[in-house]
C-alpha cells in the first residue's frame, strides 16, 4: 500500500480528476518516489519488458516557415547556409542511402506553409512541379513506399483534405500539440509569432486526424514557462482526443534545450527531476499510451527515464542528423541497445506505427509492411540489426 490514496485509486484504475492530478503533482514537488513506482508499475502492467524505436531517415524537405518561435533553429531564411530545399533527385538519393542502411521510418518535416511567405518557397516548388508543400509531400510519400520505407509526416498545420491525401501513402503522421495555454502564445512568450502553434489551430489538426482515422503521433515541450497546470491541461487534452477518437499513437515529451541562435538562448533546459515528473504523470493520466523521450536530448541520462514510465525512444537515425536539434546527435542504435538491457529492457525496432493501430491503415500499406514485419508486429531483427 502506497501512502497517497490517489496513487492506490490509479493501481486500481479508479478514474482520477484533475484536482488529484494536481495533487499528485504538488506531493512529487516533494517526493517523487512514490508517483514514479506506480508509473513504472503501469508501464511493466501495459507495455512488459520491451523498449521499443524507429530506425529512421530524416528528410529535411522545406525549412523556410512562415511562423516564428522564440525557442527554434530549424527554421532558417533564404539568405542562411543551413536553408534546405530538397530536390525530387535529393529525396530520391537519400531515399536509396536510406534503402542501403536498413532504415525502416522515412520521416518528412517541413516548415509551415512556407509558400505562403517566401518567394524562394514557390519558385522551388515551381521548379520541381508542384503547386503546394503537401503536393510535394504527396510525391515523396509515394516514392518513399516505392522504395520499401514507411512515410511519417510532419508538416505543421495541414488541413483536412491535405491529411486525407496523405493518408494513403503516411502509415501515421505528426504534430506536436506542445500546450494548450493561450498564455504561451501571448507577446514575449515563445508561441507570440506563431500562429500555427495557437492551441486552437493545432487541436484542430488533432481532432482532423481523428475524424479520417489516422494514427497521429503528438507531445509537448517541457520548459518553455509553462506552469503545471498547463502541462497538466496539455496531457488531459490529448487524452480527450484518444478518448473521443481512438487514434493518439505516441506521446512525445520533449525536454526543451536552448538553442545559441535563438530569442531563448538564455532560458535554462528543463529540469531533470520536473521533467521526470511529467513524464511520470503522463503515464499515470493515459497508463495505455506509448509514451517517448528523445534519447539524444537527455544524452547522459535518458536510460533512467526507464524507470519512470516511458516505453519508446521515438525515431533513431544512423545516417541523418536531428535538424530540429542539431547540437545533439543521435546516440548509437547499439549503445541505445546496451543501455536499454542494463537497464532491464529488450529493444525493439518498430514502425513508424504501434502495432495496437494496424487497423487503421490499408491492406495496401499492411502488405509492403509484412515483407519486413515479425510475429509481433514489429521489424525483423535480421532486418534492422
Amino acid at each position: 500500500m502506497l501512502n497517497s490514496e490517489i496513487l492506490n485509486n490509479v493501481l486500481e484504475n479508479k478514474i482520477i480528476s484533475r484536482q488529484d492530478i494536481m495533487e499528485i503533482y504538488q506531493n512529487a514537488v516533494e517526493d517523487s518516489s512514490e508517483l514514479f513506482s506506480v508509473a513504472q508499475n503501469l508501464r511493466k502492467r501495459f507495455k512488459k519488458d520491451s523498449v521499443t524505436f524507429s530506425k529512421k531517415a530524416f528528410f529535411n524537405i522545406v525549412n523556410l516557415c512562415k511562423d516564428t518561435c522564440s525557442y527554434c533553429t530549424y527554421k532558417a531564411e533564404p539568405d542562411e547556409k543551413k536553408l534546405s530545399l530538397m530536390s525530387k533527385q535529393q529525396i530520391l538519393e537519400l531515399l536509396q542511402l536510406a534503402k542501403k542502411y536498413r532504415c525502416v521510418e522515412a520521416l518528412f518535416v517541413t516548415g509551415e506553409r512556407p509558400e505562403q511567405k517566401y518567394q524562394e518557397a514557390r519558385d522551388w516548388l515551381k521548379e520541381n512541379g508542384f503547386k503546394s508543400t503537401a503536393e510535394y509531400l504527396i510525391h515523396a510519400s509515394e516514392l518513399s513506399l516505392e522504395l520499401g520505407l514507411f512515410p511519417h509526416t510532419n508538416a505543421g498545420n495541414l488541413n483536412l483534405e491535405e491529411m486525407r491525401e496523405l493518408k494513403k501513402t503516411n502509415v501515421s503522421m505528426g504534430i506536436m500539440l506542445e500546450n494548450v495555454s493561450e498564455r504561451l502564445t501571448e507577446k514575449g512568450m515563445p508561441h507570440y509569432l506563431a500562429a500555427s502553434k495557437r492551441p486552437k489551430a493545432r487541436l484542430e489538426v488533432l481532432e482532423n486526424s481523428g475524424k479520417l482515422g489516422i494514427p497521429m503521433t503528438t507531445g509537448l515541450l517541457v520548459g518553455i514557462g509553462e506552469t503545471a497546470e498547463e502541462i497538466i491541461d496539455s496531457i488531459l487534452a490529448i487524452k480527450q482526443l484518444h478518448q473521443k477518437y481512438g487514434n493518439i499513437q505516441e506521446v512525445i515529451l520533449q525536454n526543451f534545450q536552448p538553442k545559441p541562435d535563438t530569442i531563448m538562448k538564455n532560458t535554462p533546459s528543463a529540469d531533470e527531476k520536473y521533467f521526470k515528473t511529467i513524464v511520470a504523470l503522463s503515464r499515470i493520466i493515459m497508463p495505455e499510451m506509448n509514451i517517448q523521450i528523445p534519447p539524444n536530448l537527455s544524452p547522459k541520462s535518458y536510460q533512467s527515464f526507464l524507470s519512470v514510465g516511458i516505453n519508446d525512444w521515438g525515431g533513431i537515425s544512423p545516417l541523418t542528423p536531428d535538424f530540429v536539434n542539431p547540437e545533439f546527435s543521435w546516440p548509437e542504435i547499439d549503445k541505445v541497445d546496451e543501455n536499454s538491457r542494463n537497464a532491464g529492457f529488450e529493444l525493439k525496432c518498430r514502425f513508424p506505427i504501434y502495432p495496437e493501430f494496424f487497423s487503421f491503415v490499408s491492406k495496401e500499406l499492411r502488405d509492403k509492411m509484412s515483407v519486413i514485419e515479425n510475429g509481433e508486429g514489429l521489424v525483423k531483427e535480421e532486418y534492422w540489426r
